[in-house]
C-alpha cells in the first residue's frame, strides 16, 4: 500500500504546515530542504512541495491524496479551515489617486493582479468593467510604473503597500490555509484519510 501523499505549498504557508504536520508526529520534514519529496516511514506518509497553485491540480487528479493551500486560490473542498496563513485580498491604489477618488462611481477600471478569477468576479459583481493585467510578482510596482492605477494583491500587514506608497480601497476577501482532498482517496483511503484529517483539526486553534 503506497503512503498518503501530503502536498504543501513553497512559500508564506509553508513553515506553519510543517509545524501542523510536525505536531501530529509526522517526522524528517525539513523546511530549508532542496528536496522535492520527503517520506516519513513509520507513519507511512509522503510529503511533496509545490508552487502553491498547483497542489489543487495534484488533489484533483490523485497525485497527492491531501493537499494545504490558501483559500485564495482553491478549486477543491474545504474539510479543514486551518486557521494559519491569514491575510486579505484587497483592491489598492497611489495615495494621490485614493485622495481625490470615489469607488462609488467606478464604471471602468485596469488593475495588475494575479487573481484574475477573484477580480473578474468582484468588479463584475459591482457592474464595474475591468480591464486586467495578468502579473506574477512585483504587483505594487505596476501604478508606480504607470503600467496600471490600481491593483488587487493579497496583503498580511499592509506594510508593503504602505512602502510603496499605496493605500487600501477595498477589501475582496479573507484567506487562510485550508485542507483540501482528493475525493477518490477519500473513498478509497477512507480510514487512513480521515484519521489524519482528524489529528490536524485537534491542532487547529479555537
Amino acid at each position: 500500500m503506497p503512503p498518503l501523499t501530503v502536498a504543501l505549498p513553497k512559500g508564506r504557508l509553508l513553515d506553519p504546515a510543517l509545524q501542523l504536520l510536525s505536531s501530529i508526529g509526522i517526522k524528517g520534514l525539513e523546511a530549508d530542504t532542496r528536496r522535492l519529496l520527503l517520506t516519513d516511514t513509520e507513519r507511512d506518509v509522503r510529503v511533496i512541495f509545490l508552487k502553491p497553485a498547483d497542489i489543487p491540480t495534484y488533489v484533483e487528479y490523485g497525485a497527492a491524496d491531501l493537499g494545504i493551500v490558501g483559500k485564495d486560490i482553491l478549486a477543491e473542498q474545504q474539510p479543514v479551515d486551518l486557521g494559519f496563513g491569514f491575510c486579505r485580498l484587497v483592491v489598492a491604489e497611489p495615495r494621490a489617486l485614493w485622495e481625490r477618488d470615489d469607488p462609488t462611481k467606478w464604471s471602468w477600471v485596469r488593475v495588475a493582479t494575479k487573481y484574475p478569477m477573484l477580480t473578474e468576479q468582484y468588479f463584475s459583481e459591482r457592474g464595474i468593467q475591468v480591464e486586467m493585467i495578468h502579473l506574477d510578482g512585483s504587483i505594487e510596482l505596476a501604478p508606480l510604473v504607470g503600467l496600471a492605477e490600481r491593483i488587487v494583491d493579497l496583503v498580511q500587514s499592509g506594510e508593503t503597500l504602505r512602502a510603496n506608497g499605496l493605500v487600501e480601497v477595498a477589501e475582496i476577501m479573507t484567506s487562510t490555509a485550508r485542507l483540501i482532498v482528493n475525493r477518490a482517496s477519500l473513498k478509497t483511503e477512507h480510514a487512513r484519510v480521515n484519521a489524519l484529517i482528524s489529528a490536524m483539526r485537534q491542532e487547529v486553534p479555537r
